[in-house]
């Protein structure tokens, strides 16, 4: 497969990067800054492209077989809302100028039900300062499920996320749609490794093709 990946220099587009190599994809890694991935592969190429010129972007993106998008605006960004809505759009934009039509996007678990009729992000108890954030991707997703071209799938992580203190995820997870994934002690987290597992199993197994899908344990 060949495969483009936005926001390839993040710590999830990173550790999809590593996936997607390991399983002998040709990747093309894209980010403002590109040379900040120390990784030589004969089946790597870096683009440094800026996601918010379409044109230049569907040029690159033009010719793969997917486009796994994992854009973040910045957590610290004042103007994340905006910049992510934004940011997501343009992205949607270039793929179906490009004429690639599997898109993936990370967004976030914040659009999650805890309860009937109940998002995670409209809970009294979701920290403040990740809300900006976390609104913006559920209010993407909106968006995103209008869309009729693209065969798009939008993975929301877990509520709780991190990486493997060796670098491994273990394979074994359960997948979910619109509500967690919790385990027998009401715990909902995976390892970034698991997700990026996830994620390029998405891609091969086309399961929630015009979907929202979650992961956990």
């Amino acid at each position: 497969m060949k495969l483009a990946l936005i926001g390839a220099t993040g710590n999830v587009g990173q550790t999809i990067l590593n996936e997607a190599l390991q399983r002998g994809y040709d990747v093309t890694a894209i980010a403002r800054n590109p040379e900040k991935l120390n990784i030589i592969n004969d089946k790597l190429t870096l683009k440094a492209v800026d996601i918010f010129d379409i044109d230049s972007l569907a040029a690159v993106l033009a010719g793969h077989d997917a486009v796994v998008s994992s854009y973040n605006s910045g957590w610290t960004n004042p103007n994340i809302y905006d910049d992510f809505i934004a940011g997501s759009e343009a992205i949607q934009k270039a793929v179906k100028q490009s004429g690639v039509k599997r898109l993936l996007v990370i967004g976030g678990a914040g659009s999650l039900e805890i309860a009937p009729g109940v998002q995670l992000v409209d809970s009294p108890d979701f920290p403040a300062a990740y809300k900006p954030g976390a609104s913006a991707a559920r209010d993407y997703l909106n968006i995103l499920k209008q869309e009729q071209d693209l065969d798009w799938t939008f993975l929301s992580p877990a509520i709780n996320m991190h990486p493997d203190a060796h670098g491994e995820p273990t394979r074994k997870f359960r997948l979910g749609t619109d509500q967690p994934v919790f385990n027998e002690k009401g715990e909902n987290f995976i390892l970034i490794e698991d997700l990026a597992v996830a994620i390029i199993n998405e891609l091969e197994n086309n399961q929630f093709i015009k979907r929202r899908f979650t992961v956990g344990y």
